[in-house]
């Protein structure tokens, strides 16, 4: 890889949602995966945030030469974090960022996950990972409290994709078991 990277571990990690070069299993050291809410919308945007002890397994890919111009307003929320040090994947090292929601974006509310967004990221999971990076996602995820909206029957989520019976039925049960 000699083009930076980006590591997903939301829903860059399903391809279906972009196009970008040379995607691979990427594991970050030293960042945890939350839910946060925000002044910007009524729900809640995956982020990250630092955490000692703790290892995300999600995707890298290329951001061929170094035209951040189309992720970085994909992910207009966010800001980049270079990771490069702690994100580990069985290609060639490169400059490599994360997506963090801007702090100053970050507020309480009442804006819960769309269930659009979260089966986007959980298909995702499923197939780069299997079932096995499906329960990780959910265990190493944190903020769940902020509820979850049902959007499936007219998603709100501009990336969202179309799930099979089964897939639907491994979101809502992994989903049963983090919120109570």
């Amino acid at each position: 890889m000699s083009d930076p990277a980006f590591f997903g571990y939301g829903s860059l990690v399903n391809l279906a949602t972009h196009d970008y070069a040379d995607p691979r299993p990427a594991a970050l050291r030293g960042w945890q995966r939350v839910w946060r809410t925000t002044r910007l919308r009524d729900a809640a945007f995956l982020s990250v945030e630092p955490a000692n002890d703790s290892t995300l397994h999600g995707l890298v890919a290329q951001v061929p030469d170094a035209d951040w111009a189309a992720l970085d307003r994909r992910e207009a929320a966010y800001q980049r974090h270079d990771v490069t040090p702690v994100v580990h994947h069985n290609g060639p090292k490169a400059p490599t960022a994360v997506y963090q929601v801007k702090p100053e974006h970050n507020a309480d509310g009442a804006h819960p996950i769309l269930l659009s967004y979260l089966d986007v990221v959980v298909q995702g999971y499923l197939q780069v990972y299997g079932h096995k990076g499906v329960t990780d996602f959910f265990a190493t995820t944190t903020g769940w409290d902020v509820g979850i909206y049902d959007d499936r029957a007219a998603p709100l989520y501009p990336r969202h994709q179309t799930l099979t019976v089964d897939e639907k039925s491994l979101v809502d049960t992994c989903l049963a078991a983090v919120v109570k």
